[in-house]
């Protein structure tokens, strides 16, 4: 187990986090380095083990990010923006791979975490599922092979107690759509529709969100012409793929260059 690359995970006692420690340590591919929490959490100063109800594994909780990193090769992270810039500067000073799922990023935490991956291996997705990625290169082909005259609408389904829209995803195969026609989605995105809004302009990429119960994470992609439409689907049942994919992505960046990759590079898609 000694030669196996160490995973620490952030947000321990999170839906994911939970996830992610059971993924690892069901694992012949690697081990359970550490697991980290706020100050002040539940879960700190505990047995992971203990925490998920069975039995010790020999990892305790700390709110010690920098000391948890240093034992490990690689930190998995799906917590919140503006933890993940911290993660990825702690993670760089480490030189662990950073596994980010995080999603909500905004243009001055990206430019952080690129500033971070000058130094460390960074992995980073909206998505960590090898079928949403599939979803995003077809995105990407089929937006190459229809005109603006098709209309492209993105729609997302998630639990109700996601905080963040459109989902990380959407925007992945938003941005996927715009690669694919040559053209910015921070000019074409539309979103957040209410009231008389007027006609949709020429070309735009919109984007429509459901939050409700429990749904894992559902995203179809619409292509509307005159008189026909193709859609494109990916319904996850089971948030477990998510974390296996970020493990992974965890273990294909070790021995990488510094720099910062996605689940296409890790998947070779």
């Amino acid at each position: 187990m000694g030669n196996l690359p160490g995973i620490v995970i952030t947000g321990a006692s999170g839906r994911m986090g939970q996830m992610l420690l059971r993924t690892v340590l069901a694992s012949d591919k690697c081990r359970l380095a550490g697991a980290v929490e706020r100050t002040g959490n539940p879960w700190v100063g505990r047995d992971v083990g203990e925490m998920l109800g069975g039995q010790h594994v020999g990892v305790t909780v700390t709110d010690d990010a920098l000391e948890a990193f240093a034992k490990a090769q690689a930190v998995i992270d799906f917590t919140a923006p503006a933890a993940t810039v911290e993660f990825a500067a702690l993670a760089a000073q480490a030189r662990a791979v950073h596994v980010i799922g995080t999603t909500g990023l905004e243009a001055e935490h990206l430019a952080k975490i690129a500033a971070a991956a000058r130094h460390a291996v960074i992995v980073r997705a909206g998505n960590m599922s090898l079928g949403v990625n599939l979803l995003v290169k077809l995105t990407q082909k089929v937006a190459e092979a229809l005109d603006a005259d098709w209309d492209v609408e993105i729609v997302e389904a998630h639990h109700n107690k996601k905080i963040d829209a459109p989902s990380g995803t959407a925007l992945m195969l938003g941005e996927a759509a715009a690669e694919g026609r040559g053209v910015s989605l921070a000019q074409m995105r539309e979103s957040g529709r209410d009231g008389i809004t007027g006609a949709r302009a020429h070309g735009a990429i919109g984007f429509s969100a459901i939050r409700g119960g429990d749904i894992v994470g559902e995203h179809d992609v619409i292509f509307a012409g005159a008189g026909e439409r193709v859609i494109l689907r990916h319904v996850a049942t089971d948030r477990g793929i998510f974390a296996r994919g970020a493990l992974r992505a965890a273990i294909w960046g070790q021995n990488k260059s510094p720099g910062e990759y996605d689940m296409i590079d890790v998947l070779g898609l």
